[in-house]
């Protein structure tokens, strides 16, 4: 090392972001992922006994991916390679793996190479990486926030043992801000504590991302005037250096259609508050008013259905309602939406019905329409002996008991009512017309 390179690390212990500075370099010292990093589990397992294999850290950001990596380099004493498939490309993966195949012949040392977001890498850089890893030229560790079995090839997963990181919870999160108060370099210079509702409010608005909590501290510490030797954080200050909490929402991300998931089976639980607050998120982070009003029509007719038929009246009156005004306006007629659709009673019996009925056509062979069921100007009807097509109109109450499937099939029901809302009126109705089938 240089003296330049000296000075800057120097330069950088005070100097660079709190999260940087705060990165644990053991795994002891690492918080959270206890699954995987505690006492007997896999990463401790693989580490003690020197025999890694290739992974993907699969997690939300600022749960610790990156730090997981430098730990297990710098404890195996190991080369270490960082790319980010956002920045990188071909010419500097393959830089990257001649470095560390030169570095495997010449010296005998292994590396690690990380590439942090992995599935923004195309199927060709991913596959470049195959012979490498196959081969155990290198050892492969990606980061990603989307679902490897989805976003990264499989032939590269199959080579790779899956890390699923869990999101840092209160405890972990509170555990690392006191001890950057106690041993940051520049922090513990202020003596500073947190009130008991600061510390609170900086927990539950940093979205279980250490990232964003650690740096939000490190503003509120080194921005709010200290009145005596000891510096007070209170309620105020963290929320003057955190501003606008951060929505983590990405609308082509696992979390787009986990969040839209939410928010049917809120729907479908009669959960309106519920309901509400995940509508709230997708708009707060920009989804767009349509695919949410898009997935209220279809909950309409799936998940109500003839219980109330008003449902999917004002579902499609909604969405035309969103196209026209849009935001901000259109989140007072989802709003209005949502909340009725959560609050009707509920049936599924349309939707299963005709799921059933396309089932059936689908498996058994296509029967012909019965000749009095025919229009009445096909030619093939014109002058066939049939019996006569009864009109329902020109008996009491529109209704007339005759066939309307055809012979082979006059048993099959599909639709069951229910006896929630007004399709428990079909019902009634329908087992007077049709005493045998129902």
């Amino acid at each position: 090392m240089d003296l330049f390179t000296l000075q800057m690390e120097n330069q950088l212990k005070t100097t660079a972001p709190l999260p940087e500075r705060m990165r644990p370099t053991s795994l002891e010292d690492f918080v959270g992922q206890s699954h995987f990093i505690g006492q007997n589990q896999f990463i401790n397992r693989m580490v003690k006994s020197g025999r890694l294999r290739s992974m993907v850290f699969y997690g939300p950001p600022g749960v610790g991916k990156t730090t997981l990596a430098y730990i297990i380099a710098k404890t195996m004493d190991y080369d270490f390679l960082e790319l980010s498939a956002v920045t990188s490309g071909v010419k500097d993966l393959r830089e990257a793996l001649k470095k560390a195949e030169e570095s495997l012949k010449l010296r005998g040392k292994q590396t690690i190479l990380f590439i942090d977001e992995i599935h923004r890498f195309n199927k060709s850089q991913q596959d470049a990486l195959l012979p490498y890893v196959e081969q155990g030229k290198i050892l492969f560790i990606g980061a990603t926030t989307e679902n490897p079995y989805f976003e990264v090839n499989k032939a590269l997963v199959s080579r790779c043992q899956i890390l699923n990181f869990h999101e840092l919870e209160a405890e972990d999160l509170e555990k690392l801000a006191l001890r950057a108060l106690e041993k940051d370099q520049v922090l513990k210079e202020f003596k500073a504590v947190l009130q008991p509702e600061a510390m609170d409010f900086l927990v539950s608005h940093s979205n279980k991302d250490a990232r964003v909590m650690l740096s939000a501290l490190e503003m509120a510490v080194l921005t709010t005037p200290k009145k005596t030797d000891q510096l007070v954080l209170h309620k105020e200050d963290i929320q003057q250096s955190m501003l606008e909490k951060p929505v983590l929402y990405d609308k082509g991300s696992t979390d787009h259609y986990d969040t839209i998931s939410a928010f049917i089976k809120s729907l479908r639980g009669s959960d309106p508050d519920a309901a509400l607050y995940w509508m709230a998120k997708m708009l707060v982070a920009g989804e767009d008013p349509k695919f949410i009003a898009r997935r209220m029509v279809i909950f309409a007719s799936e998940d109500i259905g003839n219980a109330d038929p008003m449902a999917l009246v004002l579902a499609t009156s909604t969405f035309k309602a969103v196209e026209v005004i849009g935001l901000p306006e259109c989140r007072i007629n989802l709003g209005q939406c949502a909340s009725y659709l959560a609050c009707a009673e509920k049936s599924n019996r349309a939707y299963a019905a005709i799921n059933e009925a396309m089932n059936f056509v689908k498996n058994h062979p296509t029967a012909s329409v019965p000749m009095y069921l025919r229009e009445s100007n096909n030619p093939r009807v014109q002058g066939e002996k049939q019996v006569n097509y009864q009109y329902p109109h020109n008996y009491p109450d529109s209704f007339v008991r005759q066939a309307y499937l055809p012979e082979a099939y006059k048993d099959l029901r599909f639709y069951h009512p229910s006896d929630h809302g007004k399709e428990k009126d079909l019902k009634a109705r329908q087992e007077k017309r049709w005493k045998d089938r129902f």
